[in-house]
């Protein structure tokens, strides 16, 4: 985000900011029950054909939006003859995306969404380590303890599911690992130096490259009821596409304005308002445990996020003395000068800048 010149962000970027992720987490809550809704063994459950679907649309919107105003796409003409470094990181980014949209499409045959939600908190941790291993996070001793305290929480969730079926466990958890390495990846490719991608160009590179991965699925696991359920269900699945369309090209501009790290934060919250969704419309069942649990991964990623936004609170710092690392802000503090600086213990990598 651009910093105003008083050293603080600006009141159009926050508003900016907000709406962003406002407007992602509608399109994102919204999609996730429509496929719900769609993936249902009496409707349309062919969660490849789906998922290729998602991206055809993607390619012909944004072939349209380029053919009818170029100028939203300004990255098409700027990567002209870039386009073979380009495709080195669209490539992996197509393949996890495919990857991505695939499992978590499928887990929705096995498990409810609220259980889903409650898997997706790990991926503050998933994503913040990919980007440590890319060098765009530092991994110091505070940041495994709040990642250890999501970690925990998680895992009660997990634990107190009613109705735990273990491929929609496996599913889910595959395509949590290729959506954090995608994101991270991504990140690189909007914001890095090299390319910096508008949303829309990004889309639109990265689309063939997921159809091809779909096109050889779809290959494999084909299935001829496909075009029976199409023939009944295409008022349905055009509007479907449409959403995933505007969810991508969303999706990108959140990572590109908030980092991959940010983008994760925000779907903390969407998580919030699907679990309650389910819960109430779907009435989904969700144990007292793990309420308890959900909200001990929550206050963890709120801490995280109160870690990155307030580093010199007070509590902060009383967090950091306890752990021994940074000085102490309070009398007789055992660490004194002794103590070092919390950034300079970094476990992995540089920060790049």
């Amino acid at each position: 985000m651009t910093e105003s010149t008083s050293g603080g962000f600006s009141a159009l970027q926050v508003m900016k900011t907000l709406a962003l992720c406002s407007g992602y987490i509608a399109l994102s809550g919204g999609l996730i029950n429509f496929n719900k809704y769609l993936m249902n063994k009496a409707r349309f459950p062919h969660p490849m054909a789906l998922t290729a679907m998602h991206m055809t649309a993607s390619l012909i919107l944004c072939s349209l939006v380029l053919l009818v105003r170029p100028s939203a796409m300004p990255s098409v003409e700027s990567c002209k003859g870039k386009l073979a470094k380009l495709y080195k990181y669209l490539a992996p980014i197509g393949f996890l995306f495919a990857i991505m949209l695939y499992g978590s499409n499928r887990a929705y045959l096995y498990c409810s969404v609220a259980f889903l939600q409650f898997m997706k908190e790990a991926n503050v941790v998933l994503v913040f380590l990919f980007s440590a291993l890319a060098g765009l996070q530092l991994v110091n001793r505070q940041r495994i303890v709040v990642i250890a305290w999501v970690i925990l929480g998680s895992s009660l969730c997990v634990h107190g599911e009613l109705n735990f079926v273990f491929l929609g466990f496996m599913l889910q958890g595959v395509s949590q690992l290729a959506e954090c390495a995608r994101a991270v990846v991504a990140e690189l490719v909007l914001t890095g130096s090299e390319f910096k991608l508008d949303p829309l160009s990004y889309t639109f590179f990265m689309a063939p490259v997921c159809l091809v991965v779909l096109g050889i699925g779809n290959a494999v696991t084909w299935d001829h009821s496909v075009i029976t359920d199409l023939a009944v269900w295409w008022p349905y699945l055009i509007p479907n596409a449409c959403m995933a369309f505007c969810l991508n090209v969303m999706i990108a501009q959140v990572i590109k304005q908030t980092s991959a790290v940010g983008f994760i934060i925000t779907g903390v919250v969407k998580d919030i308002c699907l679990v309650v969704f389910s819960s109430v419309v779907f009435h989904d069942s969700i144990t007292m445990s793990q309420w308890l649990s959900f909200s001990v991964t929550l206050s963890g990623v709120f801490f995280w996020s109160f870690m990155k936004v307030f580093p010199d609170h007070q509590l902060v710092k009383h967090f950091e003395t306890i752990l021994g690392v940074g000085y102490g802000p309070f009398p007789g503090s055992p660490l004194g000068k002794k103590a070092i600086d919390s950034e300079a213990t970094a476990l992995l990598g540089e920060k790049k800048v």
